[in-house]
């Protein structure tokens, strides 16, 4: 049976129109959820005939009231990973725990290196020379659980913080997606911190 996936995301949706261009994940993204309502993303789903969900942050009292009704909408269409494409919220034990292992978050940094919202500013303002992007799992402490993939972007002299991100997100492109199919095939091994990819196998 096909992995059921949601993808979370606050903005464009590029990332999930990497992941939807990909011809292993792409069949399994069942709903692609929000927390803002004029989000690329949910245009991008809407436009591929995927149920696309703003989850209203205001109708929550705090972050965990949102988080479960997240996860509700999560469980009811029956997903199985969770992929965080540019969703600019952190999560809470209510979203973390019951998709343990099933998560996967990208970033704009070689973690753990520059976590947070800001990761391309932050390499420029720190004189950075290589900076990059991570595919990680998903775990309570920001921007820190173990690492899937990692590829390095090297910072220019005349970069700014767009032409800098312009580039990371070239690599994020081609990272998630690959992460995202040795997730969804079982392919990930787990030990600690570190992580183990099974090569795909052969067609």
């Amino acid at each position: 049976m096909q992995p059921r996936v949601a993808v979370l995301a606050s903005g464009a949706g590029t990332n999930l129109e990497a992941l939807l261009n990909d011809p292993v994940v792409a069949p399994g993204i069942v709903v692609v959820a929000s927390d803002r309502p004029d989000a690329g993303a949910l245009e991008r789903a809407r436009a591929r005939g995927i149920a696309a969900e703003f989850v209203d942050p205001a109708e929550s009292f705090d972050r965990e009231g949102y988080d479960r009704a997240l996860r509700k909408r999560l469980e009811d269409a029956g997903v199985d990973h969770v992929l965080l494409a540019g969703f600019m919220r952190v999560l809470t034990e209510e979203m973390v725990s019951p998709f343990e292992g099933r998560t996967l978050n990208v970033h704009p940094s070689l973690l753990p290196a520059f976590p947070g919202a800001n990761a391309p500013r932050d390499a420029l303002a720190a004189g950075a020379k290589v900076t990059g992007a991570t595919v990680h799992l998903v775990e309570l402490a920001l921007d820190a659980g173990p690492i899937v993939l990692q590829e390095a972007v090297a910072i220019e002299p005349q970069d700014d913080e767009r032409t800098l991100h312009s580039r990371i997100q070239e690599v994020e492109h081609r990272i998630y997606p690959a992460a995202a199919r040795a997730l969804i095939q079982g392919r990930l091994s787990i030990d600690g911190r570190i992580v183990w990819i099974v090569p795909e196998p052969r067609a």
